[in-house]
């Protein structure tokens, strides 16, 4: 089997460890409140993540070696700094992210947040036009399948609002587009299993600190809980980042991509399987379109053919 194929075939267990996470989060809500099952979940994530750094960090530092580079105290200590920077950045832009997307699961299903959640890679293009950087013009295609697709998928005939649940979600989708734009910013400056491991533990810590101040934790109902918040720590954040890292070393980034935006399929699936959830046909055609719109926007654009003199 090619490493491209062994790739393509890690990122589909990925994205299916993604889209059955919403199961997870969802179920968790049986036991325990958001801030809770959130703080506790992403501080297990970094902590799997802590050997995988040590291992791969082995491994960097002997490449180095053997290249005959070795880093100043300067490009040290800059190193550092960007990582602690990036690690906190990175960590409060997926802690609140990842905070309403808990709250919003709370009052809708997993299939419905998978989808709404996928938004974000259409909302990430129309964030960057704040930043000044150029969009390409088949983006403002996807922007309007999605808000077509978003309007089938939570809108009912008798009303133009969005349910609280939707709407938090789709909150969710507006930060998890932040939280993207910010890793891309550090992500050049600071090591990326690095700075995941660190912005989970930073997202776990925020988690803890709002769960002692907001909601009054149970022990007995977190023991309960140890499958959804280890499903969701362990797979999700610690073993489903990995897989992705290592996959994305030798696959296609547009074929990635792709396979990574499953998830919002295989949240619907096993909502359905697991958790009994159904959609209406409308709901469904809204799902559609959505998907349609996160596919569409992985297409890649075609280079300009360099004019001959």
């Amino acid at each position: 089997m090619s490493k491209k194929m062994q790739s393509n075939i890690l990122l589909l267990i990925t994205a299916f460890i993604w889209g059955s996470a919403f199961v997870a989060q969802k179920s968790g809500m049986d036991y325990i409140e958001p801030f809770t099952f959130n703080g506790i979940r992403t501080l297990i994530g970094g902590l799997v993540l802590i050997p995988v750094v040590l291992i791969m960090g082995r491994g960097k530092d002997e490449a180095l070696a053997s290249d005959g580079h070795e880093m100043t105290d300067e490009e040290r200590a800059r190193k550092k700094r960007d990582l602690l920077l990036g690690g906190f950045f990175c960590g409060t832009a997926l802690f609140v992210a990842s905070s309403f997307q808990q709250f919003g699961v709370s009052y809708t299903t997993a299939g419905k947040a998978g989808f709404i959640t996928t938004l974000y890679v259409v909302i990430v293009p129309i964030l960057s036009i704040l930043l000044r950087k150029r969009v390409r013009p088949i983006m403002w295609l996807c922007v309007l399948l999605g808000a077509i697709g978003l309007y089938l998928l939570c809108m009912t005939d008798k009303s133009f609002s969005l349910a609280f649940g939707d709407m938090l979600v789709l909150i969710c989708a507006v930060c998890f587009a932040i939280h993207i734009m910010t890793v891309d910013y550090f992500i050049t400056k600071a090591d990326g299993v690095k700075l995941s491991c660190l912005q989970f533990l930073t997202a776990g810590v925020e988690g803890l600190i709002c769960m002692a101040i907001f909601e009054n934790p149970d022990m007995g109902a977190i023991l309960d809980c140890w499958m959804p918040l280890l499903y969701a720590g362990v797979l999700s954040c610690g073993i489903g980042y990995t897989f992705q890292v290592i996959a994305q070393k030798h696959a296609e980034p547009t074929v990635a991509s792709l396979i990574m935006s499953l998830e919002s399929a295989f949240a619907v699936v096993c909502g359905a399987l697991l958790l009994h959830e159904s959609m209406t046909p409308r709901e469904l055609s809204g799902c559609a379109i959505i998907f349609a719109a996160v596919i569409i926007s992985q297409i890649p654009e075609k280079k300009k053919k360099e004019e001959t003199l």
